[in-house]
């Protein structure tokens, strides 16, 4: 194996930290603490004694077992389990299958297979019997010896391929509470009557932190939590710190609160009323509250320490920069992440439910919907159409909104619903929940009660200049373009020169339309000295985009695009008239990286110049399939249609027979050219196919279709079509000598 293929392998766990969260541990993190009884992270004495397995996990014979010398020595025994059985692998041979058809019938019955989950995914006739066809055409070459045999063994297998180490992930706040008024609560002082929030929080709203003396990770986070406390009051914040372990005596609060000097008060809940309001998982929880009562915030400090793991320093402070945010009137980015830490044993956080909520007011809730999916482009100056950022303007709208909503066209969101909703699947997921879809639908059909006013959210605030702050530099198209009043216009490519010595490096960009009203998009492409500057095309990538809603992008620490000294930018911008004639004169924010990044950004195309879409066809489809030849770790993707575009899916296929769809898009709108960004970086190894798929109609009933007696084929302009599948990505910094400054 390459030096190369070595580093791509590790990037899972070296670039997830710096990039988003690392993947989760459950069954085999959970089988180790159920051996763990002291909880102290280390399986020794009594607790090695409890299965003739555990000892054989130790294996440098010291008595003791850590979740990382168990996941070693787990990862030994599966190999030498496959190397010393090998005729096990797959279904290629039948030994397995014969041992589990104790009859030698040639199929499975219940009996034979009593595991219920197994018996049903493999007896795809449903004829109550498992031939070996089914099984093989189920499991094919992913079959392993665990596929059947587990079903029926009576040993426990701590088997598991997922890693001990949990870190924070990310998750759809809205989900889970995020952007809702927090209902009155009371939090119970050691001592003393209960207090209302309203008169625990300070001027810019309330932190609660959860903690208990008895969980490692809540005392690793103490100094931390130190230093917060002085930050937050500093900055307006009331800080209150509530101890999640209900039968927790006062004296254990308060020597925790001693051992870090804790000055804040220090609460309990006896009766866990509280942690179950907030819907609380985990001994690590922090919640941010503004002071209209809204949860703006709510899971880890930072991402330090985790199940399993320690770090030098945090890579991400999402406390802080959620405050940080709160003050600035803005939206945190991540709004909600888990909080490794000891488990609490309360009824788990359920997906959201179609059930509205019945009682809706404006101020108290629809004004709360409308800030957290509307308002970033519905508002004074946004680029929508109207503002919906006061009871006056949604009522003048009304009919309006409830048509987009009920219809799926607003907010824009048009990717196919995560198949595990548990976490994140994109972690700029801008789609209404079930809850308050029905909440804001339910209120919109009523007579609309107002509400208390006093229970009105904060007000949002927005950058009047640029989203990514000051940039280091701006470059502006060499002069103002011409947009007709009306009918279409094509494609305008214009090119930007720069005159940077070196080779920079770009860690933020924004793309600001002097005239947003008619901008469709724009698609920026970087070319470097001497490279013939062409028209978009077949399997060019692109650097930066903008498309209403999306106009920015800031990369994590560690990660940066590329920008060649004396590069040009080529930008290709489609306008749309609006009934008025105008000019536009886009410009480009630029923020330079400090230093070189470990990591550099890119963006590949798959592209399908041959597409042909007959005349009339209301369902035509394309493929198009790429054999990937290194590992990509991917970020992002954006499909590309034209006007007759009907739906867009990425799908991989990889090398050990194994398929999954990465991104089904059931419904294409081409006025939303969106990035769907993942939340955490997912690896495609090499050897994987990757297939891209289009679905166009070209048929009289679209009624955005130039000519439907047209046969269409691949064209730059919006009469024609285009079939690319934009995959965003990561790599090492290939060349160290590279500079970057400010």
């Amino acid at each position: 194996m390459t030096t190369t293929r070595l580093a791509l392998l590790s990037l899972p766990l070296a670039a997830s930290v710096l990039w988003l969260w690392p993947a989760k541990a459950q069954d085999l993190r959970k089988r180790f603490d159920a051996f763990d009884t002291n909880q102290d992270g280390i399986l020794s004495g009594p607790e090695l004694d409890a299965s003739p397995l555990l000892r054989r996990l130790d294996t440098n014979g010291d008595g003791e077992v850590t979740p990382q010398e168990a996941a070693f020595a787990i990862g030994g025994l599966m190999k030498k389990k496959r190397d010393s059985a090998s005729e096990f692998e797959g279904l290629k041979t039948t030994t397995v299958f014969t041992r589990v058809d104790r009859n030698g019938d040639g199929a499975l019955t219940p009996d034979e297979l009593p595991d219920t989950a197994w018996f049903k995914r493999l007896d795809t006739n449903q004829d109550g019997r498992i031939s070996r066809e089914e099984a093989l055409n189920t499991i094919g070459e992913r079959f392993s010896q665990s596929a059947l045999t587990q079903a029926t063994s009576t040993e426990p297998s701590p088997i598991s391929t997922e890693p001990l180490t949990e870190g924070p992930q990310i998750l759809k706040g809205s989900d889970y509470g995020v952007g809702h008024r927090l209902t009155e609560l009371s939090l119970q002082p050691l001592q003393g009557s209960a207090l209302p929030l309203s008169a625990i929080k300070g001027r810019q709203g309330l932190v609660i932190g959860l903690f208990t003396s008895a969980c490692p990770i809540s005392r690793k986070l103490g100094p931390e939590l130190k230093r917060l406390e002085t930050e937050l009051l500093d900055q307006g914040f009331g800080v209150a710190w509530l101890n999640a372990q209900p039968d927790a005596t006062r004296e254990k609060s308060r020597e925790f609160a001693t051992d870090f000097a804790l000055q804040s008060p220090l609460y309990h809940d006896p009766d866990r009323a509280v942690l179950q309001a907030l819907r609380a998982t985990t001994t690590t929880e922090v919640f941010l509250i503004d002071s209209a009562q809204t949860l703006i915030y709510r899971g880890a400090i930072n991402d330090q320490y985790g199940l399993s793991y320690a770090k030098k320093q945090a890579s991400h402070h999402y406390l802080r920069e959620a405050a940080t945010a709160l003050l600035s009137g803005r939206l945190p980015l991540i709004s909600a992440t888990t909080a490794p830490g000891c488990a609490l044993d309360l009824p788990s956080i359920k997906k959201p439910t179609t059930t509205a909520l019945s009682t809706a007011t404006y101020h108290r809730d629809i004004a709360r919907i409308m800030q957290t999916h509307c308002i970033e482009c519905h508002r004074q100056d946004g680029i929508g159409p109207f503002a919906l950022d006061s009871l006056e303007a949604v009522l003048e709208h009304a009919g309006m909104i409830r048509k987009q909503v009920e219809r799926g066209a607003m907010p824009p969101w048009f990717a196919a619903p995560a198949p595990d909703p548990t976490h994140a699947l994109f972690a700029n997921d801008s789609s209404l929940n079930p809850t308050d879809k029905a909440t804001l639908i339910t209120w919109l059909a009523s007579d609309r009660p107002t509400g208390d006013p006093a229970e009105a959210p904060r007000p949002r605030q927005f950058d009047a200049a640029w989203s990514i702050g000051t940039p280091d530099a701006i470059l502006t198209l060499p002069k103002p373009i011409s947009i007709k009043a009306e009918g279409v216009m094509p494609y305008q490519n214009v090119v930007i020169d720069t005159d940077y010595p070196e080779d920079r490096w770009v860690s933020a960009y924004e793309i600001q339309p002097s005239a947003r009203q008619v901008v469709h998009h724009v698609i920026v492409r970087v070319h470097r000295p001497g490279e013939r500057v062409r028209s978009l095309g077949e399997g060019d990538g692109f650097w930066a985009a903008y498309v209403p809603g999306n106009s920015h992008r800031i990369l994590p620490p560690g990660f940066a695009r590329s920008l060649p000294a004396g590069a040009r930018l080529s930008l290709q911008i489609h306008y749309t008239p609006i009934g008025t004639a105008t000019t536009d004169q886009t410009r480009i924010g630029l923020v330079f990286a400090d230093q070189p990044p470990q990591y550099e950004v890119r963006v590949t195309a798959l592209a399908n110049p041959r597409i042909n879409i007959p005349a009339g066809a209301a369902n035509h489809e394309e493929t198009l399939s790429r054999r990937l030849p290194k590992d990509f770790m991917v970020t992002g993707f954006m499909p590309h249609l034209h006007t007759r575009g009907k739906a867009f899916k990425y799908q991989v296929r990889y090398a050990d027979g194994r398929s999954e769809t990465l991104l089904d898009v059931p419904r294409y709108d081409f006025n939303w050219q969106l990035q769907y960004t993942y939340a955490q970086p997912k690896l495609l190894p090499a050897g994987s196919t990757v297939t891209i798929t289009a679905a166009y109609d070209n048929s009289s009933s679209n009624p955005a279709n130039p000519d439907p007696t047209k046969n269409v084929r691949w064209g730059e302009q919006t009469w024609d079509e285009m079939m690319i599948g934009y995959i965003e990505h990561f790599v090492p910094r290939s060349d160290p000598g590279l500079t970057s400054s400010r």
